[in-house]
């Protein structure tokens, strides 16, 4: 493990918990915030972040325009409007969400006195947290079983649910972490042992 050049002390070990739509991501974080770990949830610190910080607010203006900000917030309707199914604009907001989730993890890192902490994304290749991790927890579970949870979940059609997994899968990293391991979720398999498997 890396020397934190802030406090000069051994960093923590970075795990991160990922895989696909409806596999059972946020069950694994549960158990493991229960189990008294520090969990990182990239997607709602990703929402803090676009909410409280400036820089991303003027960066967001910058690149599309002034109308995506309006009395200090950001218009998250306009936003999404214009990078909908435009692949060279999602990318641009990608870029600066994520550059920011990934200084805000080196933070929390750095500030921790743990030995281990976690961080949960369904995104692990696009946003560059892969190359940021020691290790990869990947949570699998069959594909009816995934589009029966986000039908559950979101309350979508099965074509709709079907359409998310779909999307999501046609992504495929160049290269794969070194360092993967599995947890099974399907609703058979205990969740727990596994884990605790894990952690040795």
């Amino acid at each position: 493990m890396a020397m934190s050049g802030n406090n000069n002390i051994l960093s923590a070990k970075l795990v991160a918990i990922s895989g696909g739509i409806g596999s059972g991501k946020s069950v694994v974080s549960h158990v493991l915030s229960v189990l008294g770990y520090h969990v990182y949830d990239t997607d709602s610190r990703a929402k803090q972040l676009m909410d409280t910080s400036e820089v991303i607010k003027r960066q967001l203006v910058e690149q599309f325009g002034r109308n995506v900000v309006v009395n200090g917030d950001i218009d998250r309707k306009y936003l999404s409007g214009l990078v909908f199914n435009q692949q060279e604009a999602l990318e641009k907001l990608n870029a600066i969400v994520h550059g920011h989730v990934r200084t805000d993890i080196v933070e929390w890192r750095n500030r921790s006195d743990r030995n281990i902490l976690f961080v949960e994304t369904a995104i692990l290749y696009q946003s560059g947290l892969d190359r940021m991790v020691d290790e990869v927890w990947e949570v699998v579970a069959p594909r009816r079983v995934r589009v029966e949870r986000i039908m559950s979940r979101n309350g979508y059609t099965e074509q709709e649910a079907e359409s998310r997994v779909v999307a999501q899968e046609s992504y495929v990293p160049l290269q794969y972490h070194a360092n993967i391991r599995t947890i099974i979720n399907d609703g058979v398999l205990p969740v727990l042992p596994q884990i605790e498997g894990l952690l040795g």
